[in-house]
């Protein structure tokens, strides 16, 4: 009885930390919409600690380490990869969301679990399922914010899921802006807590700066290159640059009550990104790999879907109906590494050596 009250008294303690810490803006544990199947409450943890760990814990977010963010399977050591992108985007959020009193733990978990469910081979990959998935009769196509939903909800835990909360969930569905505008007038697509929208503009805080960074570090762009009005705003280095939004978006959702950037420093992000789609992610040497990407992804999953003995060497039976199939194979291959879909075209495409008499 005794240890049960300390654990009661535990839960009990950091419920009542953040009803003292959390600011107006703080969305609280206790209030969590809770999730899709009941569980009883941690003794030791929120519901968003729980949620973290569980993020942390999966497969999923361990096969980030191995998956691209705009150069394809670098041989370097110091190219972002999705997991360390996911990283420095929770760095960022919970700098934010510590000064303007936000719950760390969720912004963590929602920061965690955003890329899940990504591609190999970055949006270059992105792009081939989705297409690929428009081509085979799947009117949906393919978006990575979705297929992070999926992969909590449905695929993580042998298919059972990782029954994250609501709130988790919502932030992880809406996290993407895609190319356009990146001012944070709040629309019907951003999450309904501020934790969510906080990372939300983590993530293009995060990609415009550490894409910038690795554009240089391979030689494609460099530091004359920058625009002089982005040094003069931003500042002219990866540190300061972050540092300058991070400070910006703090010091005017204080004043004005509601998440925001100034208007001066949302057209420098604005304009930073449109320079970057321009000479970097537009860059012939970066597209120069778009085609084999297709190949690549587009043999593995055409290969599989028609040929039975192919697909079962990878999967673990067969099914009959080609609406599952497609679904399943999206799944797996969008699931993949890097390397690990360029060793399984190899397999697919390249011919086996003929074994020597006795081999």
């Amino acid at each position: 009885m005794k240890q049960g009250a300390a654990e009661l008294n535990l839960i009990d303690r950091l419920l009542a930390r953040e009803e003292a810490t959390l600011s107006e803006w703080g969305f609280r544990s206790r209030d969590s919409a809770g999730r899709r199947i009941p569980e009883p409450p941690c003794p030791v943890r929120t519901a968003f600690q729980r949620d973290r760990d569980r993020i942390i814990h999966s497969k999923a977010f361990r096969r980030l380490k191995h998956k691209t963010q705009v150069f394809i399977a670098p041989e370097g050591d110091h190219f972002r990869t999705r997991l360390t992108h996911t990283l420095e985007v929770t760095q960022i959020a919970r700098t934010i969301g510590r000064a303007l009193g936000l719950n760390e733990d969720l912004i963590e978990a929602i920061s965690l679990g955003h890329d899940l469910g990504h591609t190999p081979f970055g949006h270059a990959g992105e792009k081939v399922l989705d297409n690929w998935c428009r081509d085979h009769g799947m009117s949906e196509g393919f978006q990575h914010h979705i297929q992070s939903l999926r992969v909590v909800e449905v695929l993580e835990n042998e298919g059972r899921g990782l029954n994250l909360t609501r709130e988790v969930l919502d932030g992880i569905v809406k996290h993407t802006k895609g190319p356009s505008d990146y001012s944070l007038t709040v629309d019907s697509d951003d999450p309904l807590h501020w934790e969510g929208r906080v990372v939300k503009i983590s993530d293009r805080i995060a990609y415009v700066n550490h894409d910038l960074q690795d554009a240089l570090e391979t030689g494609l762009l460099e530091s004359e290159d920058i625009p002089g009005g982005f040094v003069d705003i931003l500042g002219p280095t990866n540190r300061e640059r972050i540092a300058s939004m991070v400070k910006d978006i703090i010091a005017t959702s204080i004043q004005q009550k509601s998440l925001a950037l100034s208007p001066g420093m949302a057209k420098a992000i604005n304009d930073f990104k449109d320079f970057l789609f321009e000479r970097v992610y537009n860059h012939r040497a970066v597209r120069a790999h778009d085609d084999s990407i297709r190949r690549c992804l587009a043999a593995i999953l055409d290969t599989m879907m028609e040929e039975r003995p192919v697909y079962l060497r990878y999967m673990r039976d067969w099914v009959e109906s080609e609406d599952e199939r497609r679904r399943r194979l999206v799944d797996y291959v969008a699931g993949m590494t890097d390397r690990y879909a360029i060793g399984v075209a190899q397999e697919l495409l390249l011919p086996v050596p003929w074994p020597l008499r006795g081999g």
